[in-house]
């Protein structure tokens, strides 16, 4: 469970992820058809039913906003209260995977390239370990270069050495919360000295939980888009690459891992939604976009915004994915008085954090 770095690594997993498709799809060819979004939200209107509420009241966050957009689009009337967090851009989500894909990490590397270094350097070696000894940019560029090459040891790890795929995942797993941003810090110190023995373990670590969240979500990313064109594996690396040049971290990961599958995957969608996208509520939704969103970038929150007949955007000016990951009181209270008084706050209001990443209130 890893990103293919070398040519024949890249057809090992083209082998691996077609057989994967095949035998998933073969099991389970009488539920497929109906796993998509449109069928979740037609479940959910259901259990509001089962609990005699006329209308529905909804917060959604990351894939949860598009839950809660495609139910603002079929059942409009039967909303009550609705917070979209973190949102996804409906129009590329619905297009295809690799659409889908590329507006949500087009800030990606800003967070992580730019952003997480600028906050490390100005918190400096107390707070954020890999300021230690020159610039933190410089030093990952160094680290990033080196495992290009070639992984590094880590003695401590089974097995004992850390590869550029594990840098990869690494970044994936820390990128979007950044309460986590020191230990990552210190791992990338550690790994720039010489050794990659803690971020190795963790990765390996976390391996079981990402397999079991890949396995969950293949199925549901697939069925919200069109059946794909016949595309042979031999040219699956290309599109890999155009995703990697949005983002060199998670255009890969989430290339292999979401696009890949679903383009070996040829059982459409019996309920598939894909917009109109317009419909106004009875009252107004409340859009929050995070300015410095990994995974969902600020961009799609302003689209989504846009697109329903009745919202308000709340720009979040922090950082991570989901305004939950770095708190504002602030938002706090918008969300409270949306979900309970239906108040929602004027346009362009802007909500900042609390704290920033590396302080106190996130680091150890």
């Amino acid at each position: 469970f890893a990103m293919p770095v070398t040519s024949a690594q890249s057809k090992r997993l083209v082998r691996r992820t077609t057989a994967f498709a095949r035998r998933c799809t073969e099991r389970n060819r009488g539920l497929i058809p109906f796993l998509s979004t449109a069928d979740t939200v037609r479940d959910l209107d259901h259990l509001r039913e089962l609990v005699g509420d006329a209308q529905l009241n909804y917060r959604g966050i990351s894939y949860g906003t598009f839950i809660g957009q495609t139910y603002a689009n079929l059942f409009p009337d039967r909303v009550r209260a609705m917070v979209l967090d973190g949102n996804i851009n409906p129009f590329a989500f619905t297009r295809s995977v690799q659409a889908a894909i590329g507006s949500r990490i087009i800030d990606t590397d800003r967070v992580i390239g730019r952003k997480f270094f600028e906050l490390c350097r100005r918190a400096g070696p107390a707070r954020c370990a890999l300021a230690r000894g020159g610039s933190p940019a410089r030093r990952f560029a160094r680290l990033l270069a080196r495992l290009r090459r070639g992984p590094i040891p880590a003695p401590a790890a089974d097995p004992p050495r850390l590869s550029y795929s594990d840098l990869l995942i690494r970044i994936f797993l820390a990128e979007g919360a950044p309460a986590g941003w020191p230990d990552f810090a210190r791992e990338l110190d550690r790994a720039a000295r010489g050794d990659g023995s803690a971020m190795a373990q963790m990765v390996q670590g976390a391996r079981p939980l990402l397999e079991d969240a890949l396995n969950s979500a293949v199925g549901l990313q697939c069925a919200d888009k069109p059946v794909p064109p016949l595309l042979g594996p031999e040219a699956w690396p290309e599109v890999i690459r155009r995703l990697a040049r949005v983002s060199y971290s998670n255009g890969p990961i989430q290339g292999w891992w979401l696009w890949a599958p679903c383009a070996a995957w040829k059982i459409p969608a019996a309920n598939r939604y894909a917009g109109p996208w317009t419909a106004a509520t009875p009252n107004p939704v409340l859009v929050i976009g995070t300015r410095y969103d990994p995974r969902t970038s600020y961009q799609s929150s302003v689209v989504a915004a846009r697109a329903l007949g009745n919202a308000v955007l709340l720009t979040h000016d922090g950082y991570g994915h989901t305004s939950d990951e770095d708190p504002s009181a602030c938002i706090q209270r918008r969300v409270a008085a949306s979900l309970t008084e239906l108040a929602t706050p004027p346009p362009a209001t802007v909500c900042r954090s609390d704290h920033l990443p590396f302080s106190r209130k996130f680091g150890p």
